[in-house]
């Protein structure tokens, strides 16, 4: 990396995310040095003036991007200097490029190659003839051929295409040319789709896109990845069109071409050249610029599906939690039986069971009597009640169990996600935690303890699991799993995590541990019992003082020695903390119940060399309310009684549901019938909505009106508009409701999305209707 390299990221990366380049450099010296984004983000505001964890997750994930372009951009000039072909104006050109497609266009021309039809030509002796034809365009091309032909040149015909092979390839390795072209591209091309001939049945689920149009710049996330997911199964062609319209040699791209060869008249040597130009485009700039903005789209989609699912998951982790209260856990199950566990306040398991209360059993009664007994010997509070098949039926027997039981105080019934529980069961974390546990009765532990606490138990499941993306098998696994593994990173860190309490894999996902470090503390834990302070996580194993600084923080333990210990505030800070205590004249615990003295402070009385007013701020708010939980106040939608199918149904019917999953598309909503129904964008507010996720988000409990229902296809349309209008308010994506496209695209068919299910994603098939995007999730 080139000395001055640091200085240019930092100033690139400052534009990007709206900050100032020595905020940029502070940033980026704090993570080489190891520091997390979310240490960095709450301890060390005053060193980045501020930045938020979404700032800096950018940051990073720019920083890795511009080293990775210096390093290549290094390797480049050191390749071209050895060749002996290294220029001042070159150079300056390689030090110019901002991408990684422009750094490889300008090393085109350099980058070894196998043996070219070019290559072959040169060694011909036809280089002199495809000068020649360039530097007298009065003269006959094949006039000037005659001269070249030889026993490796068989005639004119043989020695006209070698020279255009030779000038093709200069051509194709042009980088300001190829830089022309392809803007030209990302702004006229149209991405089109074909149905492959005698697969219209087989691939009926891509059917939207049979016969499809639309411009490449415009084209959505979830329409290219269903369109590269038909390609990729064998149901559709894909195309980039460009200036279809156009006659041949009059199209823009064409006189692009045509113009790196300086055609200026009709003279013999023009006209041959214009030929070469034309067929150069067709033949090779064309394909290989398709593939790249086809590998650009891939990308962009991949990008924004990554996008969606991170901002799902970040929504689902952060979901209120029922908190510590005895729950019983119900995994729905027919032929196999309803597996129930019984958990403490602790999410201790105090007693499991199988009932059979449905075929080919329809042990009724018995699984009355067993459920209501653990109620009873358990005082269980809540039932967390599994949302997958005959989940609407086990909700309806729990019912009428908790309308049998004797008193006013009976346990709250709520129906949970149960995705990724089933992967959770199978696990080695699962053996490991209950190696005495049948693995179906596992689930049901799950069940239970997500109602608890979603956060402490989702982190135990692979995030690509959890179900709530946008073709997450069809992205780039490795760049999802980082994504998502931040947002658990960032989500955990903003809870804070009880230290006596947590688990492994809840530990491991604090900053500054590693689940080596994590497994350390439980072991230290289990071999000397709670920790009292803090400061005895010094004592762990392998756990240094970087760790320590880096975790300290994000850590609580209640009831411990220090009070402090249970909030927010790191330990470095504590003398500082101290000293705005003692300036009440009180002592912590009183002030958390006098919340006006600390607001009647003036934060700038306590800065130092050490603490800005960030900090102080931070302490002063932390003080008020120590170890405060981010997350809302537990809420769960209440399912309309006898509306348990889909077949109950009507139009015009307003139910409660829960948000699972927001798509770019719309909102999918829980109305308890075993199937989601989407409320498409358009109908999410009495205004137009760019982003569902302005107005929704995984986890919420809303109001709904049905609005369509098929049966057959098990599809549901549903409205959180308070009018009846069907039309987007404001321009959408391409698409007006009512099935007729706007947006210009040529040909274009009514656009459809589609909803993969949690564990396996599928196309959507046909349009549903005006309002709906084609796309439903299907447990």
């Amino acid at each position: 990396m080139t000395p001055d390299a640091p200085r240019r990221i930092a100033a690139l990366i400052a534009t990007e995310i709206n900050a100032r380049p020595d905020q940029v450099a502070s940033a980026v010296a704090l993570l080489d040095d190891g520091a997390t984004v979310p240490f960095i983000a709450r301890y060390r505001k005053e060193v980045t003036g501020g930045l938020d964890d979404t700032q800096l997750r950018t940051l990073a994930e720019r920083l890795t991007y511009l080293r990775e372009l210096d390093t290549r951009r290094e390797a480049i000039v050191k390749s071209i200097t050895e060749q002996g072909k290294m220029t001042d104006a070159l150079l300056g050109q390689i030090a110019g490029a901002d991408t990684k497609a422009a750094l490889e266009d300008i090393y085109l021309p350099f980058k070894p190659k196998r043996r070219t039809k070019a290559m072959i030509a040169r060694e011909n002796g036809l280089e002199p003839l495809a000068e020649g034809i360039l530097a007298d365009r009065a003269a006959d091309p094949e006039a000037l051929a005659t001269g070249y032909l030889s026993e490796t040149v068989a005639d004119v015909k043989a020695a006209l295409d070698g020279a255009r092979d030779i000038l093709a390839e200069g051509l194709a390795e042009n980088a300001a040319l190829l830089g022309r072209l392809r803007q030209h591209m990302q702004a006229e091309a149209f991405l089109t789709a074909q149905v492959v001939p005698g697969k219209e049945a087989e691939g009926a689920k891509f059917a939207d896109y049979f016969t499809h149009s639309e411009r490449w710049r415009d084209c959505p996330s979830h329409r290219a990845l269903a369109m590269l997911r038909g390609r990729n199964e064998g149901f559709l062609t894909l195309d980039l069109e460009v200036n279809a319209d156009a006659a041949p040699g009059t199209s823009p791209a064409e006189a692009m071409v045509r113009g790196a060869l300086d055609i200026r008249s009709k003279a013999p040597g023009d006209l041959w050249l214009a030929r070469v130009a034309d067929w150069t485009w067709r033949i090779k700039l064309k394909l290989s610029l398709s593939i790249d903005l086809m590998t650009d789209l891939r990308e962009r989609a991949e990008a924004e599906a990554i996008r969606v699912f991170a901002r799902n998951l970040h929504d689902l982790l952060l979901a209120a939690p029922a908190g510590n209260r005895a729950t019983m856990g119900l995994d729905p199950g027919v032929r196999t039986g309803v597996k129930v566990a019984v958990i403490d306040p602790t999410g201790k398991v105090l007693d499991t069971a199988t009932v059979y209360p449905f075929q080919p059993r329809n042990d009724l009664r018995g699984t009355q009597a067993v459920l209501a007994k653990l109620i009873r010997d358990h005082n269980v509070d809540l039932i967390a009640i599994g949302n997958g098949t005959f989940s609407r039926e086990t909700d309806k027997l729990v019912a009428e169990i908790l309308t049998a039981l004797p008193g006013t105080k009976k346990p709250q019934k709520v129906v949970v996600s149960e995705a990724g529980a089933s992967v959770y069961s199978a696990s080695a974390l699962a053996a490991a935690e209950f190696p005495d546990l049948d693995v179906s009765l596992r689930g049901a532990v799950s069940i239970a303890r997500r109602l608890q606490d979603p956060l402490a138990e989702l982190v135990k499941i692979e995030p690509k699991s959890i179900g709530v993306g946008q073709y997450q098998h069809d992205v780039n696994q490795s760049r999802l799993g980082k994504s998502l593994d931040a947002v658990v990173e960032d989500a955990v860190n903003a809870v804070g995590v009880d230290l006596n309490t947590a688990s492994g894999p809840l530990l491991a996902r604090v900053s500054g541990l590693s689940a080596g470090l994590a497994d350390s503390i439980v072991a230290h834990r289990d071999a000397n019992g709670p920790f009292k302070a803090r400061k005895e996580l010094l004592k762990v194993a392998r756990l240094g003082p970087k760790a320590f600084e880096q975790a300290a923080g994000f850590l609580r333990i209640r009831d411990g020695a220090e009070p402090l210990d249970t909030s927010s505030v790191h330990p470095e800070a504590y003398a500082l903390a101290r000293r705005i205590v003692k300036s009440t004249g009180m002592d912590l615990r009183a002030l958390t119940a006098a919340p006006t003295v600390l607001r009647s402070l003036e934060p700038a009385d306590f800065v130092d060399d050490t603490f800005g007013l960030p900090t102080v701020r931070d302490i002063l708010a932390e003080l008020e309310k120590p170890g405060r939980d981010p997350r809302p106040e537990f809420r769960t939608a209440t399912f309309a009684e006898g509306v348990d199918d889909i077949k109950d149904l009507r139009p015009g019917m307003s139910l409660e549901g829960t948000v699972t999953n927001v798509a770019a598309f719309g909102a999918f909503v829980d109305i308890g019938v075993h199937q989601d129904g989407l409320v498409h964008v358009s109908q999410l507010a009495d205004r137009f909505v760019k982003d569902p996720h302005e107005v929704v988000k995984a986890g919420d409990v809303v109001r709904v009106r049905v609005t369509e229902v098929d049966v057959p296809r098990k599809r549901i349309g549903l409205t959180m508009r308070k009018d009846n209008s069907a039309e987007v308010q404001g321009k959408d994506t391409g698409t007006k409701v009512g099935g007729a496209k706007a947006g210009g695209a040529k040909g274009q068919t009514a656009r459809h999305a589609q909803r993969p299910a949690p564990e396996k994603a599928e196309p959507a098939v046909g349009g549903f209707g005006a309002a709906l995007q084609d796309a439903f999730r299907k447990r």
